[in-house]
């Protein structure tokens, strides 16, 4: 099954939103999940990544401090909240899932390096 993320919108600069990722067969013992993001012509970014396994978590310089990544076991999803929105903030949200979690940080935060992908949820920050 491939994670499906919601909750993107329209927000103005300095405003919150959370997104879901829901998960479910994805969120077991070993596996991996990360937010990524695409703006309009450029590559996949890493945004940040959470190991199932003990909840260790990993940001991206330009989101540190402003973005927390979070699960729920219950319900087979991650958050991510997003505060202090800015316009650079502005792109398509993806979700990835990966099965194995022991692996650096910096291969946890390489989009090639997951093989289940959600559609993308917009974000759109308006100055």
């Amino acid at each position: 099954v491939q994670p499906e993320e919601s909750g993107g919108g329209l927000v103005q600069a300095g405003d919150s939103l959370r997104l879901t990722c829901a998960a479910p067969g994805r969120t077991s013992r070993n596996y991996a999940l990360g937010w990524f993001r695409q703006a309009p012509g450029r590559q996949r970014e890493f945004v940040a990544f959470i190991r199932w396994t003990g909840g260790s978590t990993d940001y991206a310089d330009s989101v540190k401090g402003r973005f927390t990544i979070s699960r729920d076991d219950a319900i087979d999803a991650v958050y991510l909240q997003m505060n202090s929105l800015k316009p650079e903030d502005t792109a398509l949200y993806y979700c990835g899932a990966r099965r194995g979690e022991y692996y650096s940080n910096s291969y946890l935060a390489t989009p090639s390096n997951y093989a289940y992908w959600g559609r993308g949820t917009q974000v759109t920050v308006a100055s």
